[in-house]
């Protein structure tokens, strides 16, 4: 049936054992250096990533710090801003008031003025109101 040959296999064992070693040397080893290469590479690649993750949370921190004072500072120039409005509007109403109450006086007294005027005016006019008064009486 079958046919076995001892030369055959002892022929085919070194080559097999010869073949071991320079298959080693010519593929598995580049092979493998190879992998190991490329495993190193992507190990310091994520390695740099991580580094800039937190390189970027830094500066998003950063940035965060920055807005924050920004709008702290934007909030205070604000206030000031309408303190000083504030300030700047009720001293234009001091004014304002004072104008008004200068100009209220001056009124008052140009009005007590015209009293006296008209009151002087009647009593200098009063005897002849008084006979026309009599004079329309003694008509009626």
């Amino acid at each position: 049936m079958l046919d076995i040959s001892m030369g055959l296999i002892i022929f085919t064992a070194l080559l097999f054992l010869l073949l071991i070693p320079i298959l080693n040397n010519i593929l598995y080893r580049p092979l493998l250096s190879f992998m190991e290469d490329r495993e190193d590479s992507i190990r310091k690649d994520l390695e740099k990533a991580k580094e800039g993750d937190s390189e970027s949370e830094e500066l998003l921190k950063e940035a965060e710090e920055i807005l924050a004072k920004a709008k702290a500072e934007a909030s205070l120039i604000k206030s000031k801003a309408v303190d000083e409005a504030k300030e700047y509007a009720s001293k234009k109403i001091e004014e304002k008031k004072s104008e008004l109450a200068v100009e209220y006086e001056k009124f008052q007294e140009n009005l007590k003025k015209q009293e006296e005027e008209v009151k002087s005016t009647l009593l200098s006019q009063a005897p002849l109101i008084k006979e026309a008064l009599k004079a329309k009486f003694s008509r009626l």
